[in-house]
């Protein structure tokens, strides 16, 4: 029952920043009506901002980490800018913002790998190695800090979305853009916020991921989980996104733990199909049109 337990906790850990990487998803899908791709390469620079401020420029790991999330929220605004604000400009299909999606995916990554190079990258120790312990339990002080930080944050933007004029103007945005533009909201501004927060939360998730891993130009790919867990939960749910990336985490360390970890990215990639056939919706999502 201990084995089991411990699985769940490094479940729950993973599943965190997942679920910073699936609202970055779920955010621009309920406003823009298609997957945003790009948002890998986000999280892959964020997760690089960390890392230099953390070793070549030598702050502390505070402002590290905030620079870090501020940086990968600027850059996520300069994709809506260059990538797709002119295809809204000209209502161009939903197939065009994923292409160009896809398009800004493989520039950052490739950028990276022309200038940085392909090497991964270790994050400097930040914690102790030293577990906290519950009688048979151990908890990492990293992965405790990952569930503090991911719980922190999502809190804090459930508290934007439901609590603030904003976070009204966005609700309101995702029912129906046209009429919200017609009772006075500036959507492009809405759209501006909504790809910031994004961004700044997949720079958060960047972070962690990498402290917890490794950095490399290819991290990007990670976020296809979370991709799989915002489909699982409900692409265009912030609810869904969240239970969703959590779910996956704990399939994922309890195939780990019980089966091998050479089973745990098929058993992802099966259960998006299965979700994909089974209720395409998701957990939480509602059934529309023209989204893709």
């Amino acid at each position: 029952m201990s084995a089991f337990m411990q699985q769940i906790i490094n479940g729950l850990s993973i599943g965190s920043v997942y679920a910073l990487m699936a609202v970055g998803y779920s955010l621009v899908y309920s406003i823009m009506n298609f997957s945003n791709f790009a948002h890998g390469g986000v999280i892959m620079l964020g997760s690089y901002f960390g890392f230099f401020l953390l070793t070549l420029y030598e702050l502390p790991f505070v402002p590290a980490f905030a620079l870090a999330a501020i940086g990968a929220g600027a850059l996520a605004l300069v994709i809506e800018r260059i990538a797709y604000r002119p295809l809204r400009k000209r209502s161009a299909p939903f197939l065009y913002f994923i292409i160009s999606a896809m398009g800004a995916s493989i520039f950052l990554e490739n950028i990276v790998i022309a200038t940085i190079g392909p090497t991964f990258k270790t994050y400097p120790r930040i914690l102790s190695p030293q577990p906290f312990t519950f009688g048979s339990l151990s908890i990492g002080r990293l992965d405790m800090m990952m569930f503090i930080i991911s719980g922190i944050s999502l809190t804090l933007l459930v508290y934007i979305i439901e609590k603030t004029k904003i976070g009204m103007a966005i609700r309101a945005t995702a029912y129906n853009m046209r009429a919200s533009a017609l009772m006075g909201v500036n959507t492009d501004k809405i759209i501006f916020i909504v790809f910031g927060l994004g961004g700044f939360l997949g720079g958060i998730a960047g972070v962690l991921f990498g402290m917890k891993y490794t950095v490399y130009p290819q991290i990007g790919f990670i976020t296809i989980k979370s991709f799989i867990a915002a489909v699982f939960g409900g692409l265009g749910s912030l609810q869904g996104a969240v239970i969703g990336s959590v779910l996956l985490g704990i399939i994922e360390t309890l195939t780990s733990g019980y089966l091998s970890s050479q089973y745990r990215d098929l058993i992802a990639f099966a259960l998006l199909i299965f979700i994909l056939i089974v209720r395409p919706m998701g957990l939480m999502g509602k059934m529309t049109e023209d989204k893709a």
